[in-house]
């Protein structure tokens, strides 16, 4: 009885593990590099775990929000995928920096040319993306995620004011406010705009290999402190253990 509790301590312990370090990997998200302000450009990274313990993710779509086009959306090159941007002519064109834009990006599609993504691994796959609307706090991609066994899984279901997180939630950007050296409509020439679009492209090159590395650390020291945890129980159920067979024994020597 006495190893029975103690497994049932450790195995406690263990699933604590699992629930502490699971977050971490949950879905696919969208964070930007910096800020992401209203009316000027952005590097965003979409964040794409493997969730699963016998397929690899062999392919991303992103659907970009119809409702705040996005004219410029620039990818960087991911060794081991190919990238495919679609872009859609505009019911109502756009008026970007005093040039009519007439179509917008609607979906980019990332396809990995080997392995992909594969189990107990994520990938972030980094876009430069312009101008951001300035009449919304934020924007809502939906994304399928394909996994190299034909499994489809959708982030598409959007977060309603209120209500509990959905199973399968879209990424959402959230835009801070405008800079004031930020480019707003009609504010820069295209020259400009495209100058800044470079420096976004760039700061993705130099920053994307920084990324991974920190949220690996974070996860890490995340679980080694409930390993030490589960040590501790372990130790505790022991030592609890041994105490009253010695005690069992002085009595039965009495």
């Amino acid at each position: 009885m006495q190893a029975s509790r103690i497994a049932a301590a450790v195995a406690l312990a263990g699933s604590a593990v699992l629930a502490l370090s699971a977050p971490a990997f949950a879905h696919v998200s969208v964070q930007p590099e910096g800020a992401a302000a209203k009316g000027g450009y952005a590097v965003v990274d979409f964040k794409v775990p493997n969730e699963r313990d016998n397929a690899s993710t062999t392919k991303l779509e992103v659907a970009f929000p119809a409702d705040h086009p996005l004219a410029s959306v620039m990818p960087q090159p991911i060794a081991g995928w190919t990238v495919q941007v679609t872009k859609s002519k505009l019911a109502k064109p756009l008026d970007l920096h005093g040039k009519k834009i007439s179509e917008a990006v609607t979906k980019v599609t990332w396809t990995a040319d080997g392995k992909g993504i594969e189990p107990g691994y994520f990938q972030k796959f980094p876009l430069s993306v312009g101008t951001l609307p300035e009449d919304t706090d934020e924007l809502v991609f939906k994304a399928i995620q394909t996994y190299s066994n034909n499994e489809v899984v959708r982030w598409i279901e959007v977060q309603e004011d209120g209500a509990e997180e959905p199973e399968n939630p879209a990424p959402v950007l959230q835009l801070s406010a405008a800079t004031e050296d930020g480019h707003s409509h009609g504010s820069a020439s295209a020259k400009d705009a495209s100058a800044e679009h470079d420096d976004a492209k760039a700061a993705a090159s130099g920053s994307a290999e920084a990324a991974p590395a920190a949220d690996s650390s974070d996860t890490t020291a995340r679980v080694l402190g409930v390993v030490g945890i589960v040590v501790g129980v372990a130790g505790v159920a022991y030592g609890v253990a041994a105490g009253r067979r010695r005690g069992t024994d002085s009595n039965a020597r009495a």
